[in-house]
């Protein structure tokens, strides 16, 4: 159809005595008709929902959270009331089906509510990243109609969720994992341990991975549903660079015994779950990065506006404007790799490489924004009251967790190579 297309074209212009005029006139169709007809949206355009979910968002994170976030920072430790906001809210069940007491909204929306968040608090941001890019997707994806119906609603509306699978020897390696579970009777008993997990010193829903049967390699690996009631301890909680009012804690099991109902999806099966939902909160780490760059700016420019050197607004100099200039077109950059990323995977289409570009990239530019941002301020910057100093601690764990920047970028050169043969 397009060659027979181009060579009409190519006879309409041999016959006229105005070949331009006859292309203008070919041009002018093809911007009105055609274009109607295949319009494309822009990566920035959003359906009504989302952009109602990211204003509403945008809203609680200002009244909400700012006005918490550095007692939290100090305190390291996320307030009641903001896990009761974001219940109430709606951010703990994004994508959960609204049978689920969920709000049934899309990829997304939830990657927008992760940014949105941010540009206050990374620390609650990741809260809900994980709560929702994590479990609850897991149990949506792989988990029996039993298991959904018990946990997902709980999830939704009141109970935290926690992603196991992080241990002492089973970092970038995911899989090296030594926690077992043993079947006994029409149950598994779990021994072993976790560290560095998110959400796990309020969470009272637990997905956790352990191998049922070592011989097997990460063929063994199996996840589990595992309540806190059942022997779940919280060994140690972790004082961290930034994000400080996250929990991220070690956890231990001790023969926790675990219904064999229990299990999420097929024995085995677990190592295949983790690879697929890692990939896909990459692009939820990614939308925080954005938004902790996003929330640097925020803080940074009102003030360079207002702050005057030698007579003249700190952002009137060039050397500053040229600064700002490269710093907002590298978050624009990742905004729209990370956007694309969240289309990509929502439309059902291969996103592994865009997701670890998108991660890879977003980290980068919240790191440089953020440290950026403090040199344009100034000696306030570098204090702890005026805010961003906590977005600069906050940004350096985005090329850590959920895959390394180094990890991006072998998975990146793998793809790209497998394009290639």
């Amino acid at each position: 159809m397009a060659s027979v297309m181009r060579l009409n074209l190519a006879a309409r212009l041999a016959r006229t005595a105005s070949p331009l005029r006859a292309l203008s006139s070919v041009r002018q169709f093809s911007q009105s008709a055609v274009a109607r007809e295949m319009e494309m949206p822009s990566l920035h355009k959003f359906t009504e929902e989302e952009e109602m979910l990211r204003d509403a968002v945008r809203k609680f994170a200002q009244e909400t959270v700012k006005p918490q976030a550095f007692a939290m920072d100090e305190s390291e430790m996320m307030t009641k009331p903001i896990w009761d906001g974001l219940f109430e809210q709606g951010l703990m069940g994004i994508e959960t089906a609204e049978e689920h007491g969920g709000a049934g909204m899309s990829f997304t929306a939830a990657i927008l509510a992760v940014e949105e968040l941010a540009r206050v608090d990374a620390s609650v941001s990741v809260a809900c990243d994980v709560h929702n890019t994590l479990v609850n997707t897991v149990l949506r994806h792989h988990a029996s109609d039993y298991l959904k119906e018990k946990y997902l609603t709980r999830l939704a509306t009141d109970t935290v969720g926690s992603f196991g699978l992080t241990e002492a020897g089973a970092g970038s390696d995911a899989f090296a994992l030594a926690t077992t579970a043993v079947k006994k009777g029409n149950k598994y008993i779990i021994n072993g341990g976790k560290m560095w997990i998110t959400n796990s010193g309020e969470a009272g829903i637990f997905l956790v991975f352990a191998n049922v049967d070592p011989s097997k390699g990460y063929k063994g690996i199996t996840c589990f549903v595992v309540e806190k009631e059942w022997g779940v301890t919280i060994a140690k909680k972790e004082k961290k660079l930034g994000i400080k009012s996250s929990s991220t804690c070690e956890l231990s099991f001790e023969d926790v015994e675990v219904p064999e109902e229990n299990i999420v999806g097929e024995i085995g099966k677990g190592y295949k779950y983790a690879i697929e939902i890692l990939n896909e909160g990459r692009i939820g780490i990614a939308a925080q990065m954005i938004g902790i760059a996003q929330g640097s700016l925020d803080i940074a420019l009102p003030y360079m506006a207002q702050r005057k050197q030698f007579g003249t607004a700190v952002i009137d100099f060039q050397g500053i404007q040229h600064q700002v200039a490269q710093v907002a077109t590298e978050l624009e950059a990742a905004r729209l790799l990370t956007y694309n990323a969240a289309r990509l995977k929502q439309e059902g289409a291969n996103f592994v490489k865009e997701a670890a570009m998108a991660k890879l990239y977003a980290s980068q530019v919240a790191e440089k924004a953020a440290s950026k941002a403090i040199e344009w301020v100034g000696g306030v910057g570098f204090t702890r009251d005026f805010g961003l100093e906590k977005f600069y601690r906050d940004a350096k764990i985005g090329a850590i967790y959920e895959g390394t920047s180094n990890i991006q970028l072998q998975t990146i050169a793998k793809l790209i190579k497998k394009d290639y043969q």
